[in-house]
């Protein structure tokens, strides 16, 4: 009884909301309802996730929109089967990551970058609902600031009919939240809103209404267009997966997490895959997760995709048998639903909280949304995306490298029982790297080995113990370096070492010639000690080499 519960209440939240999102793409809002029922019924069979609930989101429909409209006249028969083709190249590519089993590419996001990108898509939307619920019209092909610009010079045509059901709405929106969150709220000011355009009129008096929504089941049909056009919709289809990998596949951990049941990546790229191709045979458009709804679920104490099913059967008698009630909802309480379920994503908290915290990300995330802002959406999804580039870079080639010399304090975590400062072994220096040897960081490892001997003194250092427990791994590049440090080893008389070295990595090592049988591999403080007696490596203790 408590998943169909929650399969109601899910179904309230999401038909207003998908109408609104449908409205943002700049399609039908059988587009958003369609995506609530093939789409729907295919991912939840699929998908690994527990709870993740699919659907248009806000984001995702403001790409849409940005995307395709400079392709087609917003609203016309060619933009939504643009929309559609759209959406199958979207499923494909997830099929795609899933066959090539890169789910790891959940991981690779920074929120920062996310951060400011999405930001402007909100205010895209904002600026759009807000001229939409006042009645000003504003070109929808537009950036951010001509479609500002166009709103704060139309306002002079604002409806006060339209005014009263917009705040009356934010309002009870905001409002009944505080009191009772599990309440539709949103279903609520839409029949409160109908009821008052019926009872007054207001058509009259310039309150814009969604009218006629045709009804029927969501037909099966594959959108035909120019091999050319498929080609130039591939771009916006890689932001949009993109976009739905940081904010989808990263829901769901949490989650799962949280009540204790295990996710595949892999397994819920092919359930995206799935679901956007069913959306696009089936007059929808690209549909990723929902943050609001899976948390309307997860309050309402649902754990299976139950009421996602629940939910694709109500859409469907809705649209056999319920769609004439749909025609006189205001579009002006339409645009504060969505207005205010997208108030969270405006990223204030996010942002005030990298202001204090991380300077220096707060700037990056400020980059990524200005360029956003004042260039375009898929130029800000590139810039994101080099961003999130460089910053792994920065970050790889510079990791943290301890070096000890052996007469000096080891530190406990070093050498497998070796307590701190237990060790004497004049002319060894110890060294560690905490992170793979690959071409962003091998020059930097190398000159940090050959500063330590240079600063000890060379003519005072026998041996160099690289301790290997955290670099896993060695790339061609880094091969190279280290071979050169070799030289430069023999040249200065210093013999190198490795210690708790891992198979794999000495698997490696071999590979790339940078083992042979002289060399020695210290595993603790009398193999240390050994070698700072002895400069013969061959008379180390049984076992150390």
């Amino acid at each position: 009884m408590r998943e169909l519960l929650a399969g109601v209440s899910l179904l309230a939240i999401a038909i207003p909301l998908n109408i609104g999102y449908a409205q943002i793409a700049g399609l039908p809002a059988t587009a958003g309802l369609y995506a609530l029922v093939l789409p729907t019924i295919i991912y939840a069979l699929t998908v690994s996730s527990r709870q993740l609930v699919v659907s248009v989101d806000a984001v995702a429909s403001a790409l849409v929109a940005s995307s395709l409209a400079g392709l087609a006249i917003a609203g016309s028969a060619d933009y939504a089967t643009l929309a559609l083709a759209q959406a199958i190249i979207v499923g494909i590519m997830f099929l795609l990551l899933a066959m090539f089993r890169l789910g790891f590419l959940a991981n690779f996001r920074s929120k920062p970058i996310l951060l400011g990108f999405v930001v402007v898509l909100v205010l895209n939307i904002m600026v759009s609902q807000v001229a939409k619920v006042l009645g000003v019209h504003v070109d929808s092909v537009a950036e951010f600031t001509e479609k500002l610009g166009q709103l704060i010079m139309g306002l002079n045509t604002i409806s006060v009919f339209s005014l009263l059901i917009v705040v009356g709405s934010v309002l009870v929106l905001l409002g009944g939240r505080r009191l009772h969150a599990v309440v539709p709220w949103a279903l609520v000011v839409l029949v409160a809103a109908t009821a008052f355009v019926l009872l007054t009129n207001d058509q009259q008096a310039g309150v814009a209404v969604l009218r006629e929504v045709p009804a029927g089941p969501p037909r099966l049909s594959w959108p035909v267009i120019e091999w050319s056009m498929w080609l130039v919709l591939i771009p916006s289809a890689l932001a949009l997966t993109m976009v739905s990998t940081a904010e989808g596949l990263l829901l769901s951990r949490p989650y799962a997490e949280k009540r204790g049941y295990k996710t595949s990546p892999n397994r819920d790229f092919l359930a995206f895959g799935l679901g956007n191709i069913a959306a696009g045979a089936s007059a929808s458009f690209t549909v990723g997760s929902s943050t609001s709804r899976t948390a309307a679920v997860d309050q309402a104490g649902s754990r299976t995709q139950l009421p996602s099913l629940v939910m694709a059967l109500g859409t469907l008698l809705l649209l056999l048998f319920g769609t004439g009630i749909l025609a006189d909802i205001p579009s002006p309480a339409i645009g504060a639903v969505v207005s205010v379920a997208i108030i969270p994503l405006l990223g204030i908290r996010e942002f005030e909280e990298l202001w204090r915290k991380y300077r220096c990300e707060f700037t990056v995330g400020v980059f990524c949304f200005l360029v956003t802002l004042f260039v375009g959406s898929i130029m800000g999804i590139i810039v994101a995306f080099v961003l999130t580039l460089v910053n792994m870079a920065k970050r790889a080639s510079n990791p943290a490298v301890d070096v000890l010399q052996a007469s000096g304090d080891l530190g406990e975590s070093l050498l497998d029982d070796v307590p701190a400062g237990s060790v004497s072994a004049p002319g060894v220096i110890v060294i560690r790297l905490a992170a793979p040897l690959f071409f962003a960081n091998s020059d930097m490892f190398v000159q940090a080995e050959r500063g330590a001997i240079e600063s000890a003194g060379p003519d005072l250092v026998d041996h160099l113990v690289i301790d290997m427990e955290a670099m896993t791994d060695i790339d061609v590049t880094g091969a190279e370096s280290f071979a050169g440090l070799q030289t430069w080893l023999s040249e200065h008389q210093v013999a190198p070492s490795f210690s708790r070295v891992r198979p794999e990595a000495k698997h490696r090592l071999r590979r790339l010639e940078l083992l042979d049988e002289h060399t020695v591999f210290p595993t603790n403080r009398a193999a240390i000690a050994a070698l700072s007696r002895d400069n013969r490596l061959s008379d180390l203790p049984p076992g150390e080499a």
